[in-house]
């Protein structure tokens, strides 16, 4: 199943069509996307149902919105991809090293963003949606509790993020728009293979990341347990899992987005994410 929010409408996307939640269930269905995570085993289940012609509006893309606009708990993770960890100069971490981006700062798949002042850089990240409230599942039964992957951009203010001691991770990376996802949610059923999929970032065209989730030190499943053995995880709390290698503060010279840049951030099998930045 892949989910969206097109024009404020809650709505099960099939390639260029969708249907809307609301009219096809005949209001047997919440429409708010958040309503819908918390009851995500009857909405899957009702979905898989659907027949052809309940897919009666055409998808555009741009119209797209945050598959889920108000998470309640939103994580990130540190140094997940060995060359990632090899450019920012750290050996490959034992645990994983987990800050939070705050909610205020999601936002959807195609979006246009007001640069703060400093030094705005770009990770493209694979971005695991909680489907069911968590507490101390087990790595092996992890993925039953994700309901579905998106794409992500944690883009960082890396004046902000590092200054200070302890540095300032969180509030770096949150200001607004700095958290982007989309461009639908998509369940791992979709997927050949939901822990090997290619995760690419372009910025202008140029591909400036590129790798396999597979990569990662931890997979989602062992970050779904290791983060639920300290607090429970509710429906829509996202998961940011880390970037690959080729952020911009670690090119030489350091790169970082400026007015006018155009980052799209892609994931095999669940799509593509589009940000335009201006001034500051």
């Amino acid at each position: 199943m892949r989910l969206g929010v097109l024009d404020g409408r809650t709505v099960v996307v099939s390639g260029d069509r969708a249907a809307n939640v609301r009219w096809a269930s005949r209001g047997r269905l919440p429409t708010d996307p958040m309503a819908l995570l918390e009851d995500w085993p009857r909405l899957r289940d009702w979905a898989a149902g659907l027949p052809e012609d309940a897919y009666d509006i055409p998808v555009d893309p741009t119209a797209l919105g945050a598959p889920v606009p108000r998470p309640r708990q939103v994580f990130a993770v540190a140094l997940n991809y060995p060359p990632h960890a090899a450019e920012a100069g750290f050996t490959p971490p034992e645990e994983p090293l987990v800050f939070t981006k705050f909610p205020a700062c999601v936002t959807g798949p195609h979006t246009s963003v007001a640069l703060p002042r400093g030094k705005v850089d770009w990770e493209v990240e694979l971005v695991a949606v909680i489907g069911r409230e968590t507490y101390r599942v087990s790595e092996d039964r992890a993925w039953k509790a994700v309901a579905a992957l998106a794409v992500g951009q944690d883009l960082s203010e890396r004046v902000t993020q590092l200054q200070g001691k302890p540095a300032q991770f969180s509030l770096g990376k949150s200001f607004p728009g700095f958290g982007p996802i989309g461009p639908v949610l998509v369940t791992p059923d979709e997927l050949d293979d939901p822990d090997d999929l290619e995760i690419t970032g372009l910025l202008n065209g140029e591909t400036v990341q590129q790798d396999r989730t597979k990569s990662m030190i931890f997979p989602v499943p062992e970050l779904i347990a290791r983060l639920s053995a300290v607090l429970p995880l509710f429906p829509g709390d996202l998961v940011f899992t880390g970037t690959p290698a080729g952020v911009g503060n670690r090119m030489n010279p350091p790169r970082y987005l400026t007015d006018g840049d155009v980052l799209v951030s892609r994931i095999e099998g669940i799509g593509e994410i589009r940000q335009h930045f201006t001034g500051p």
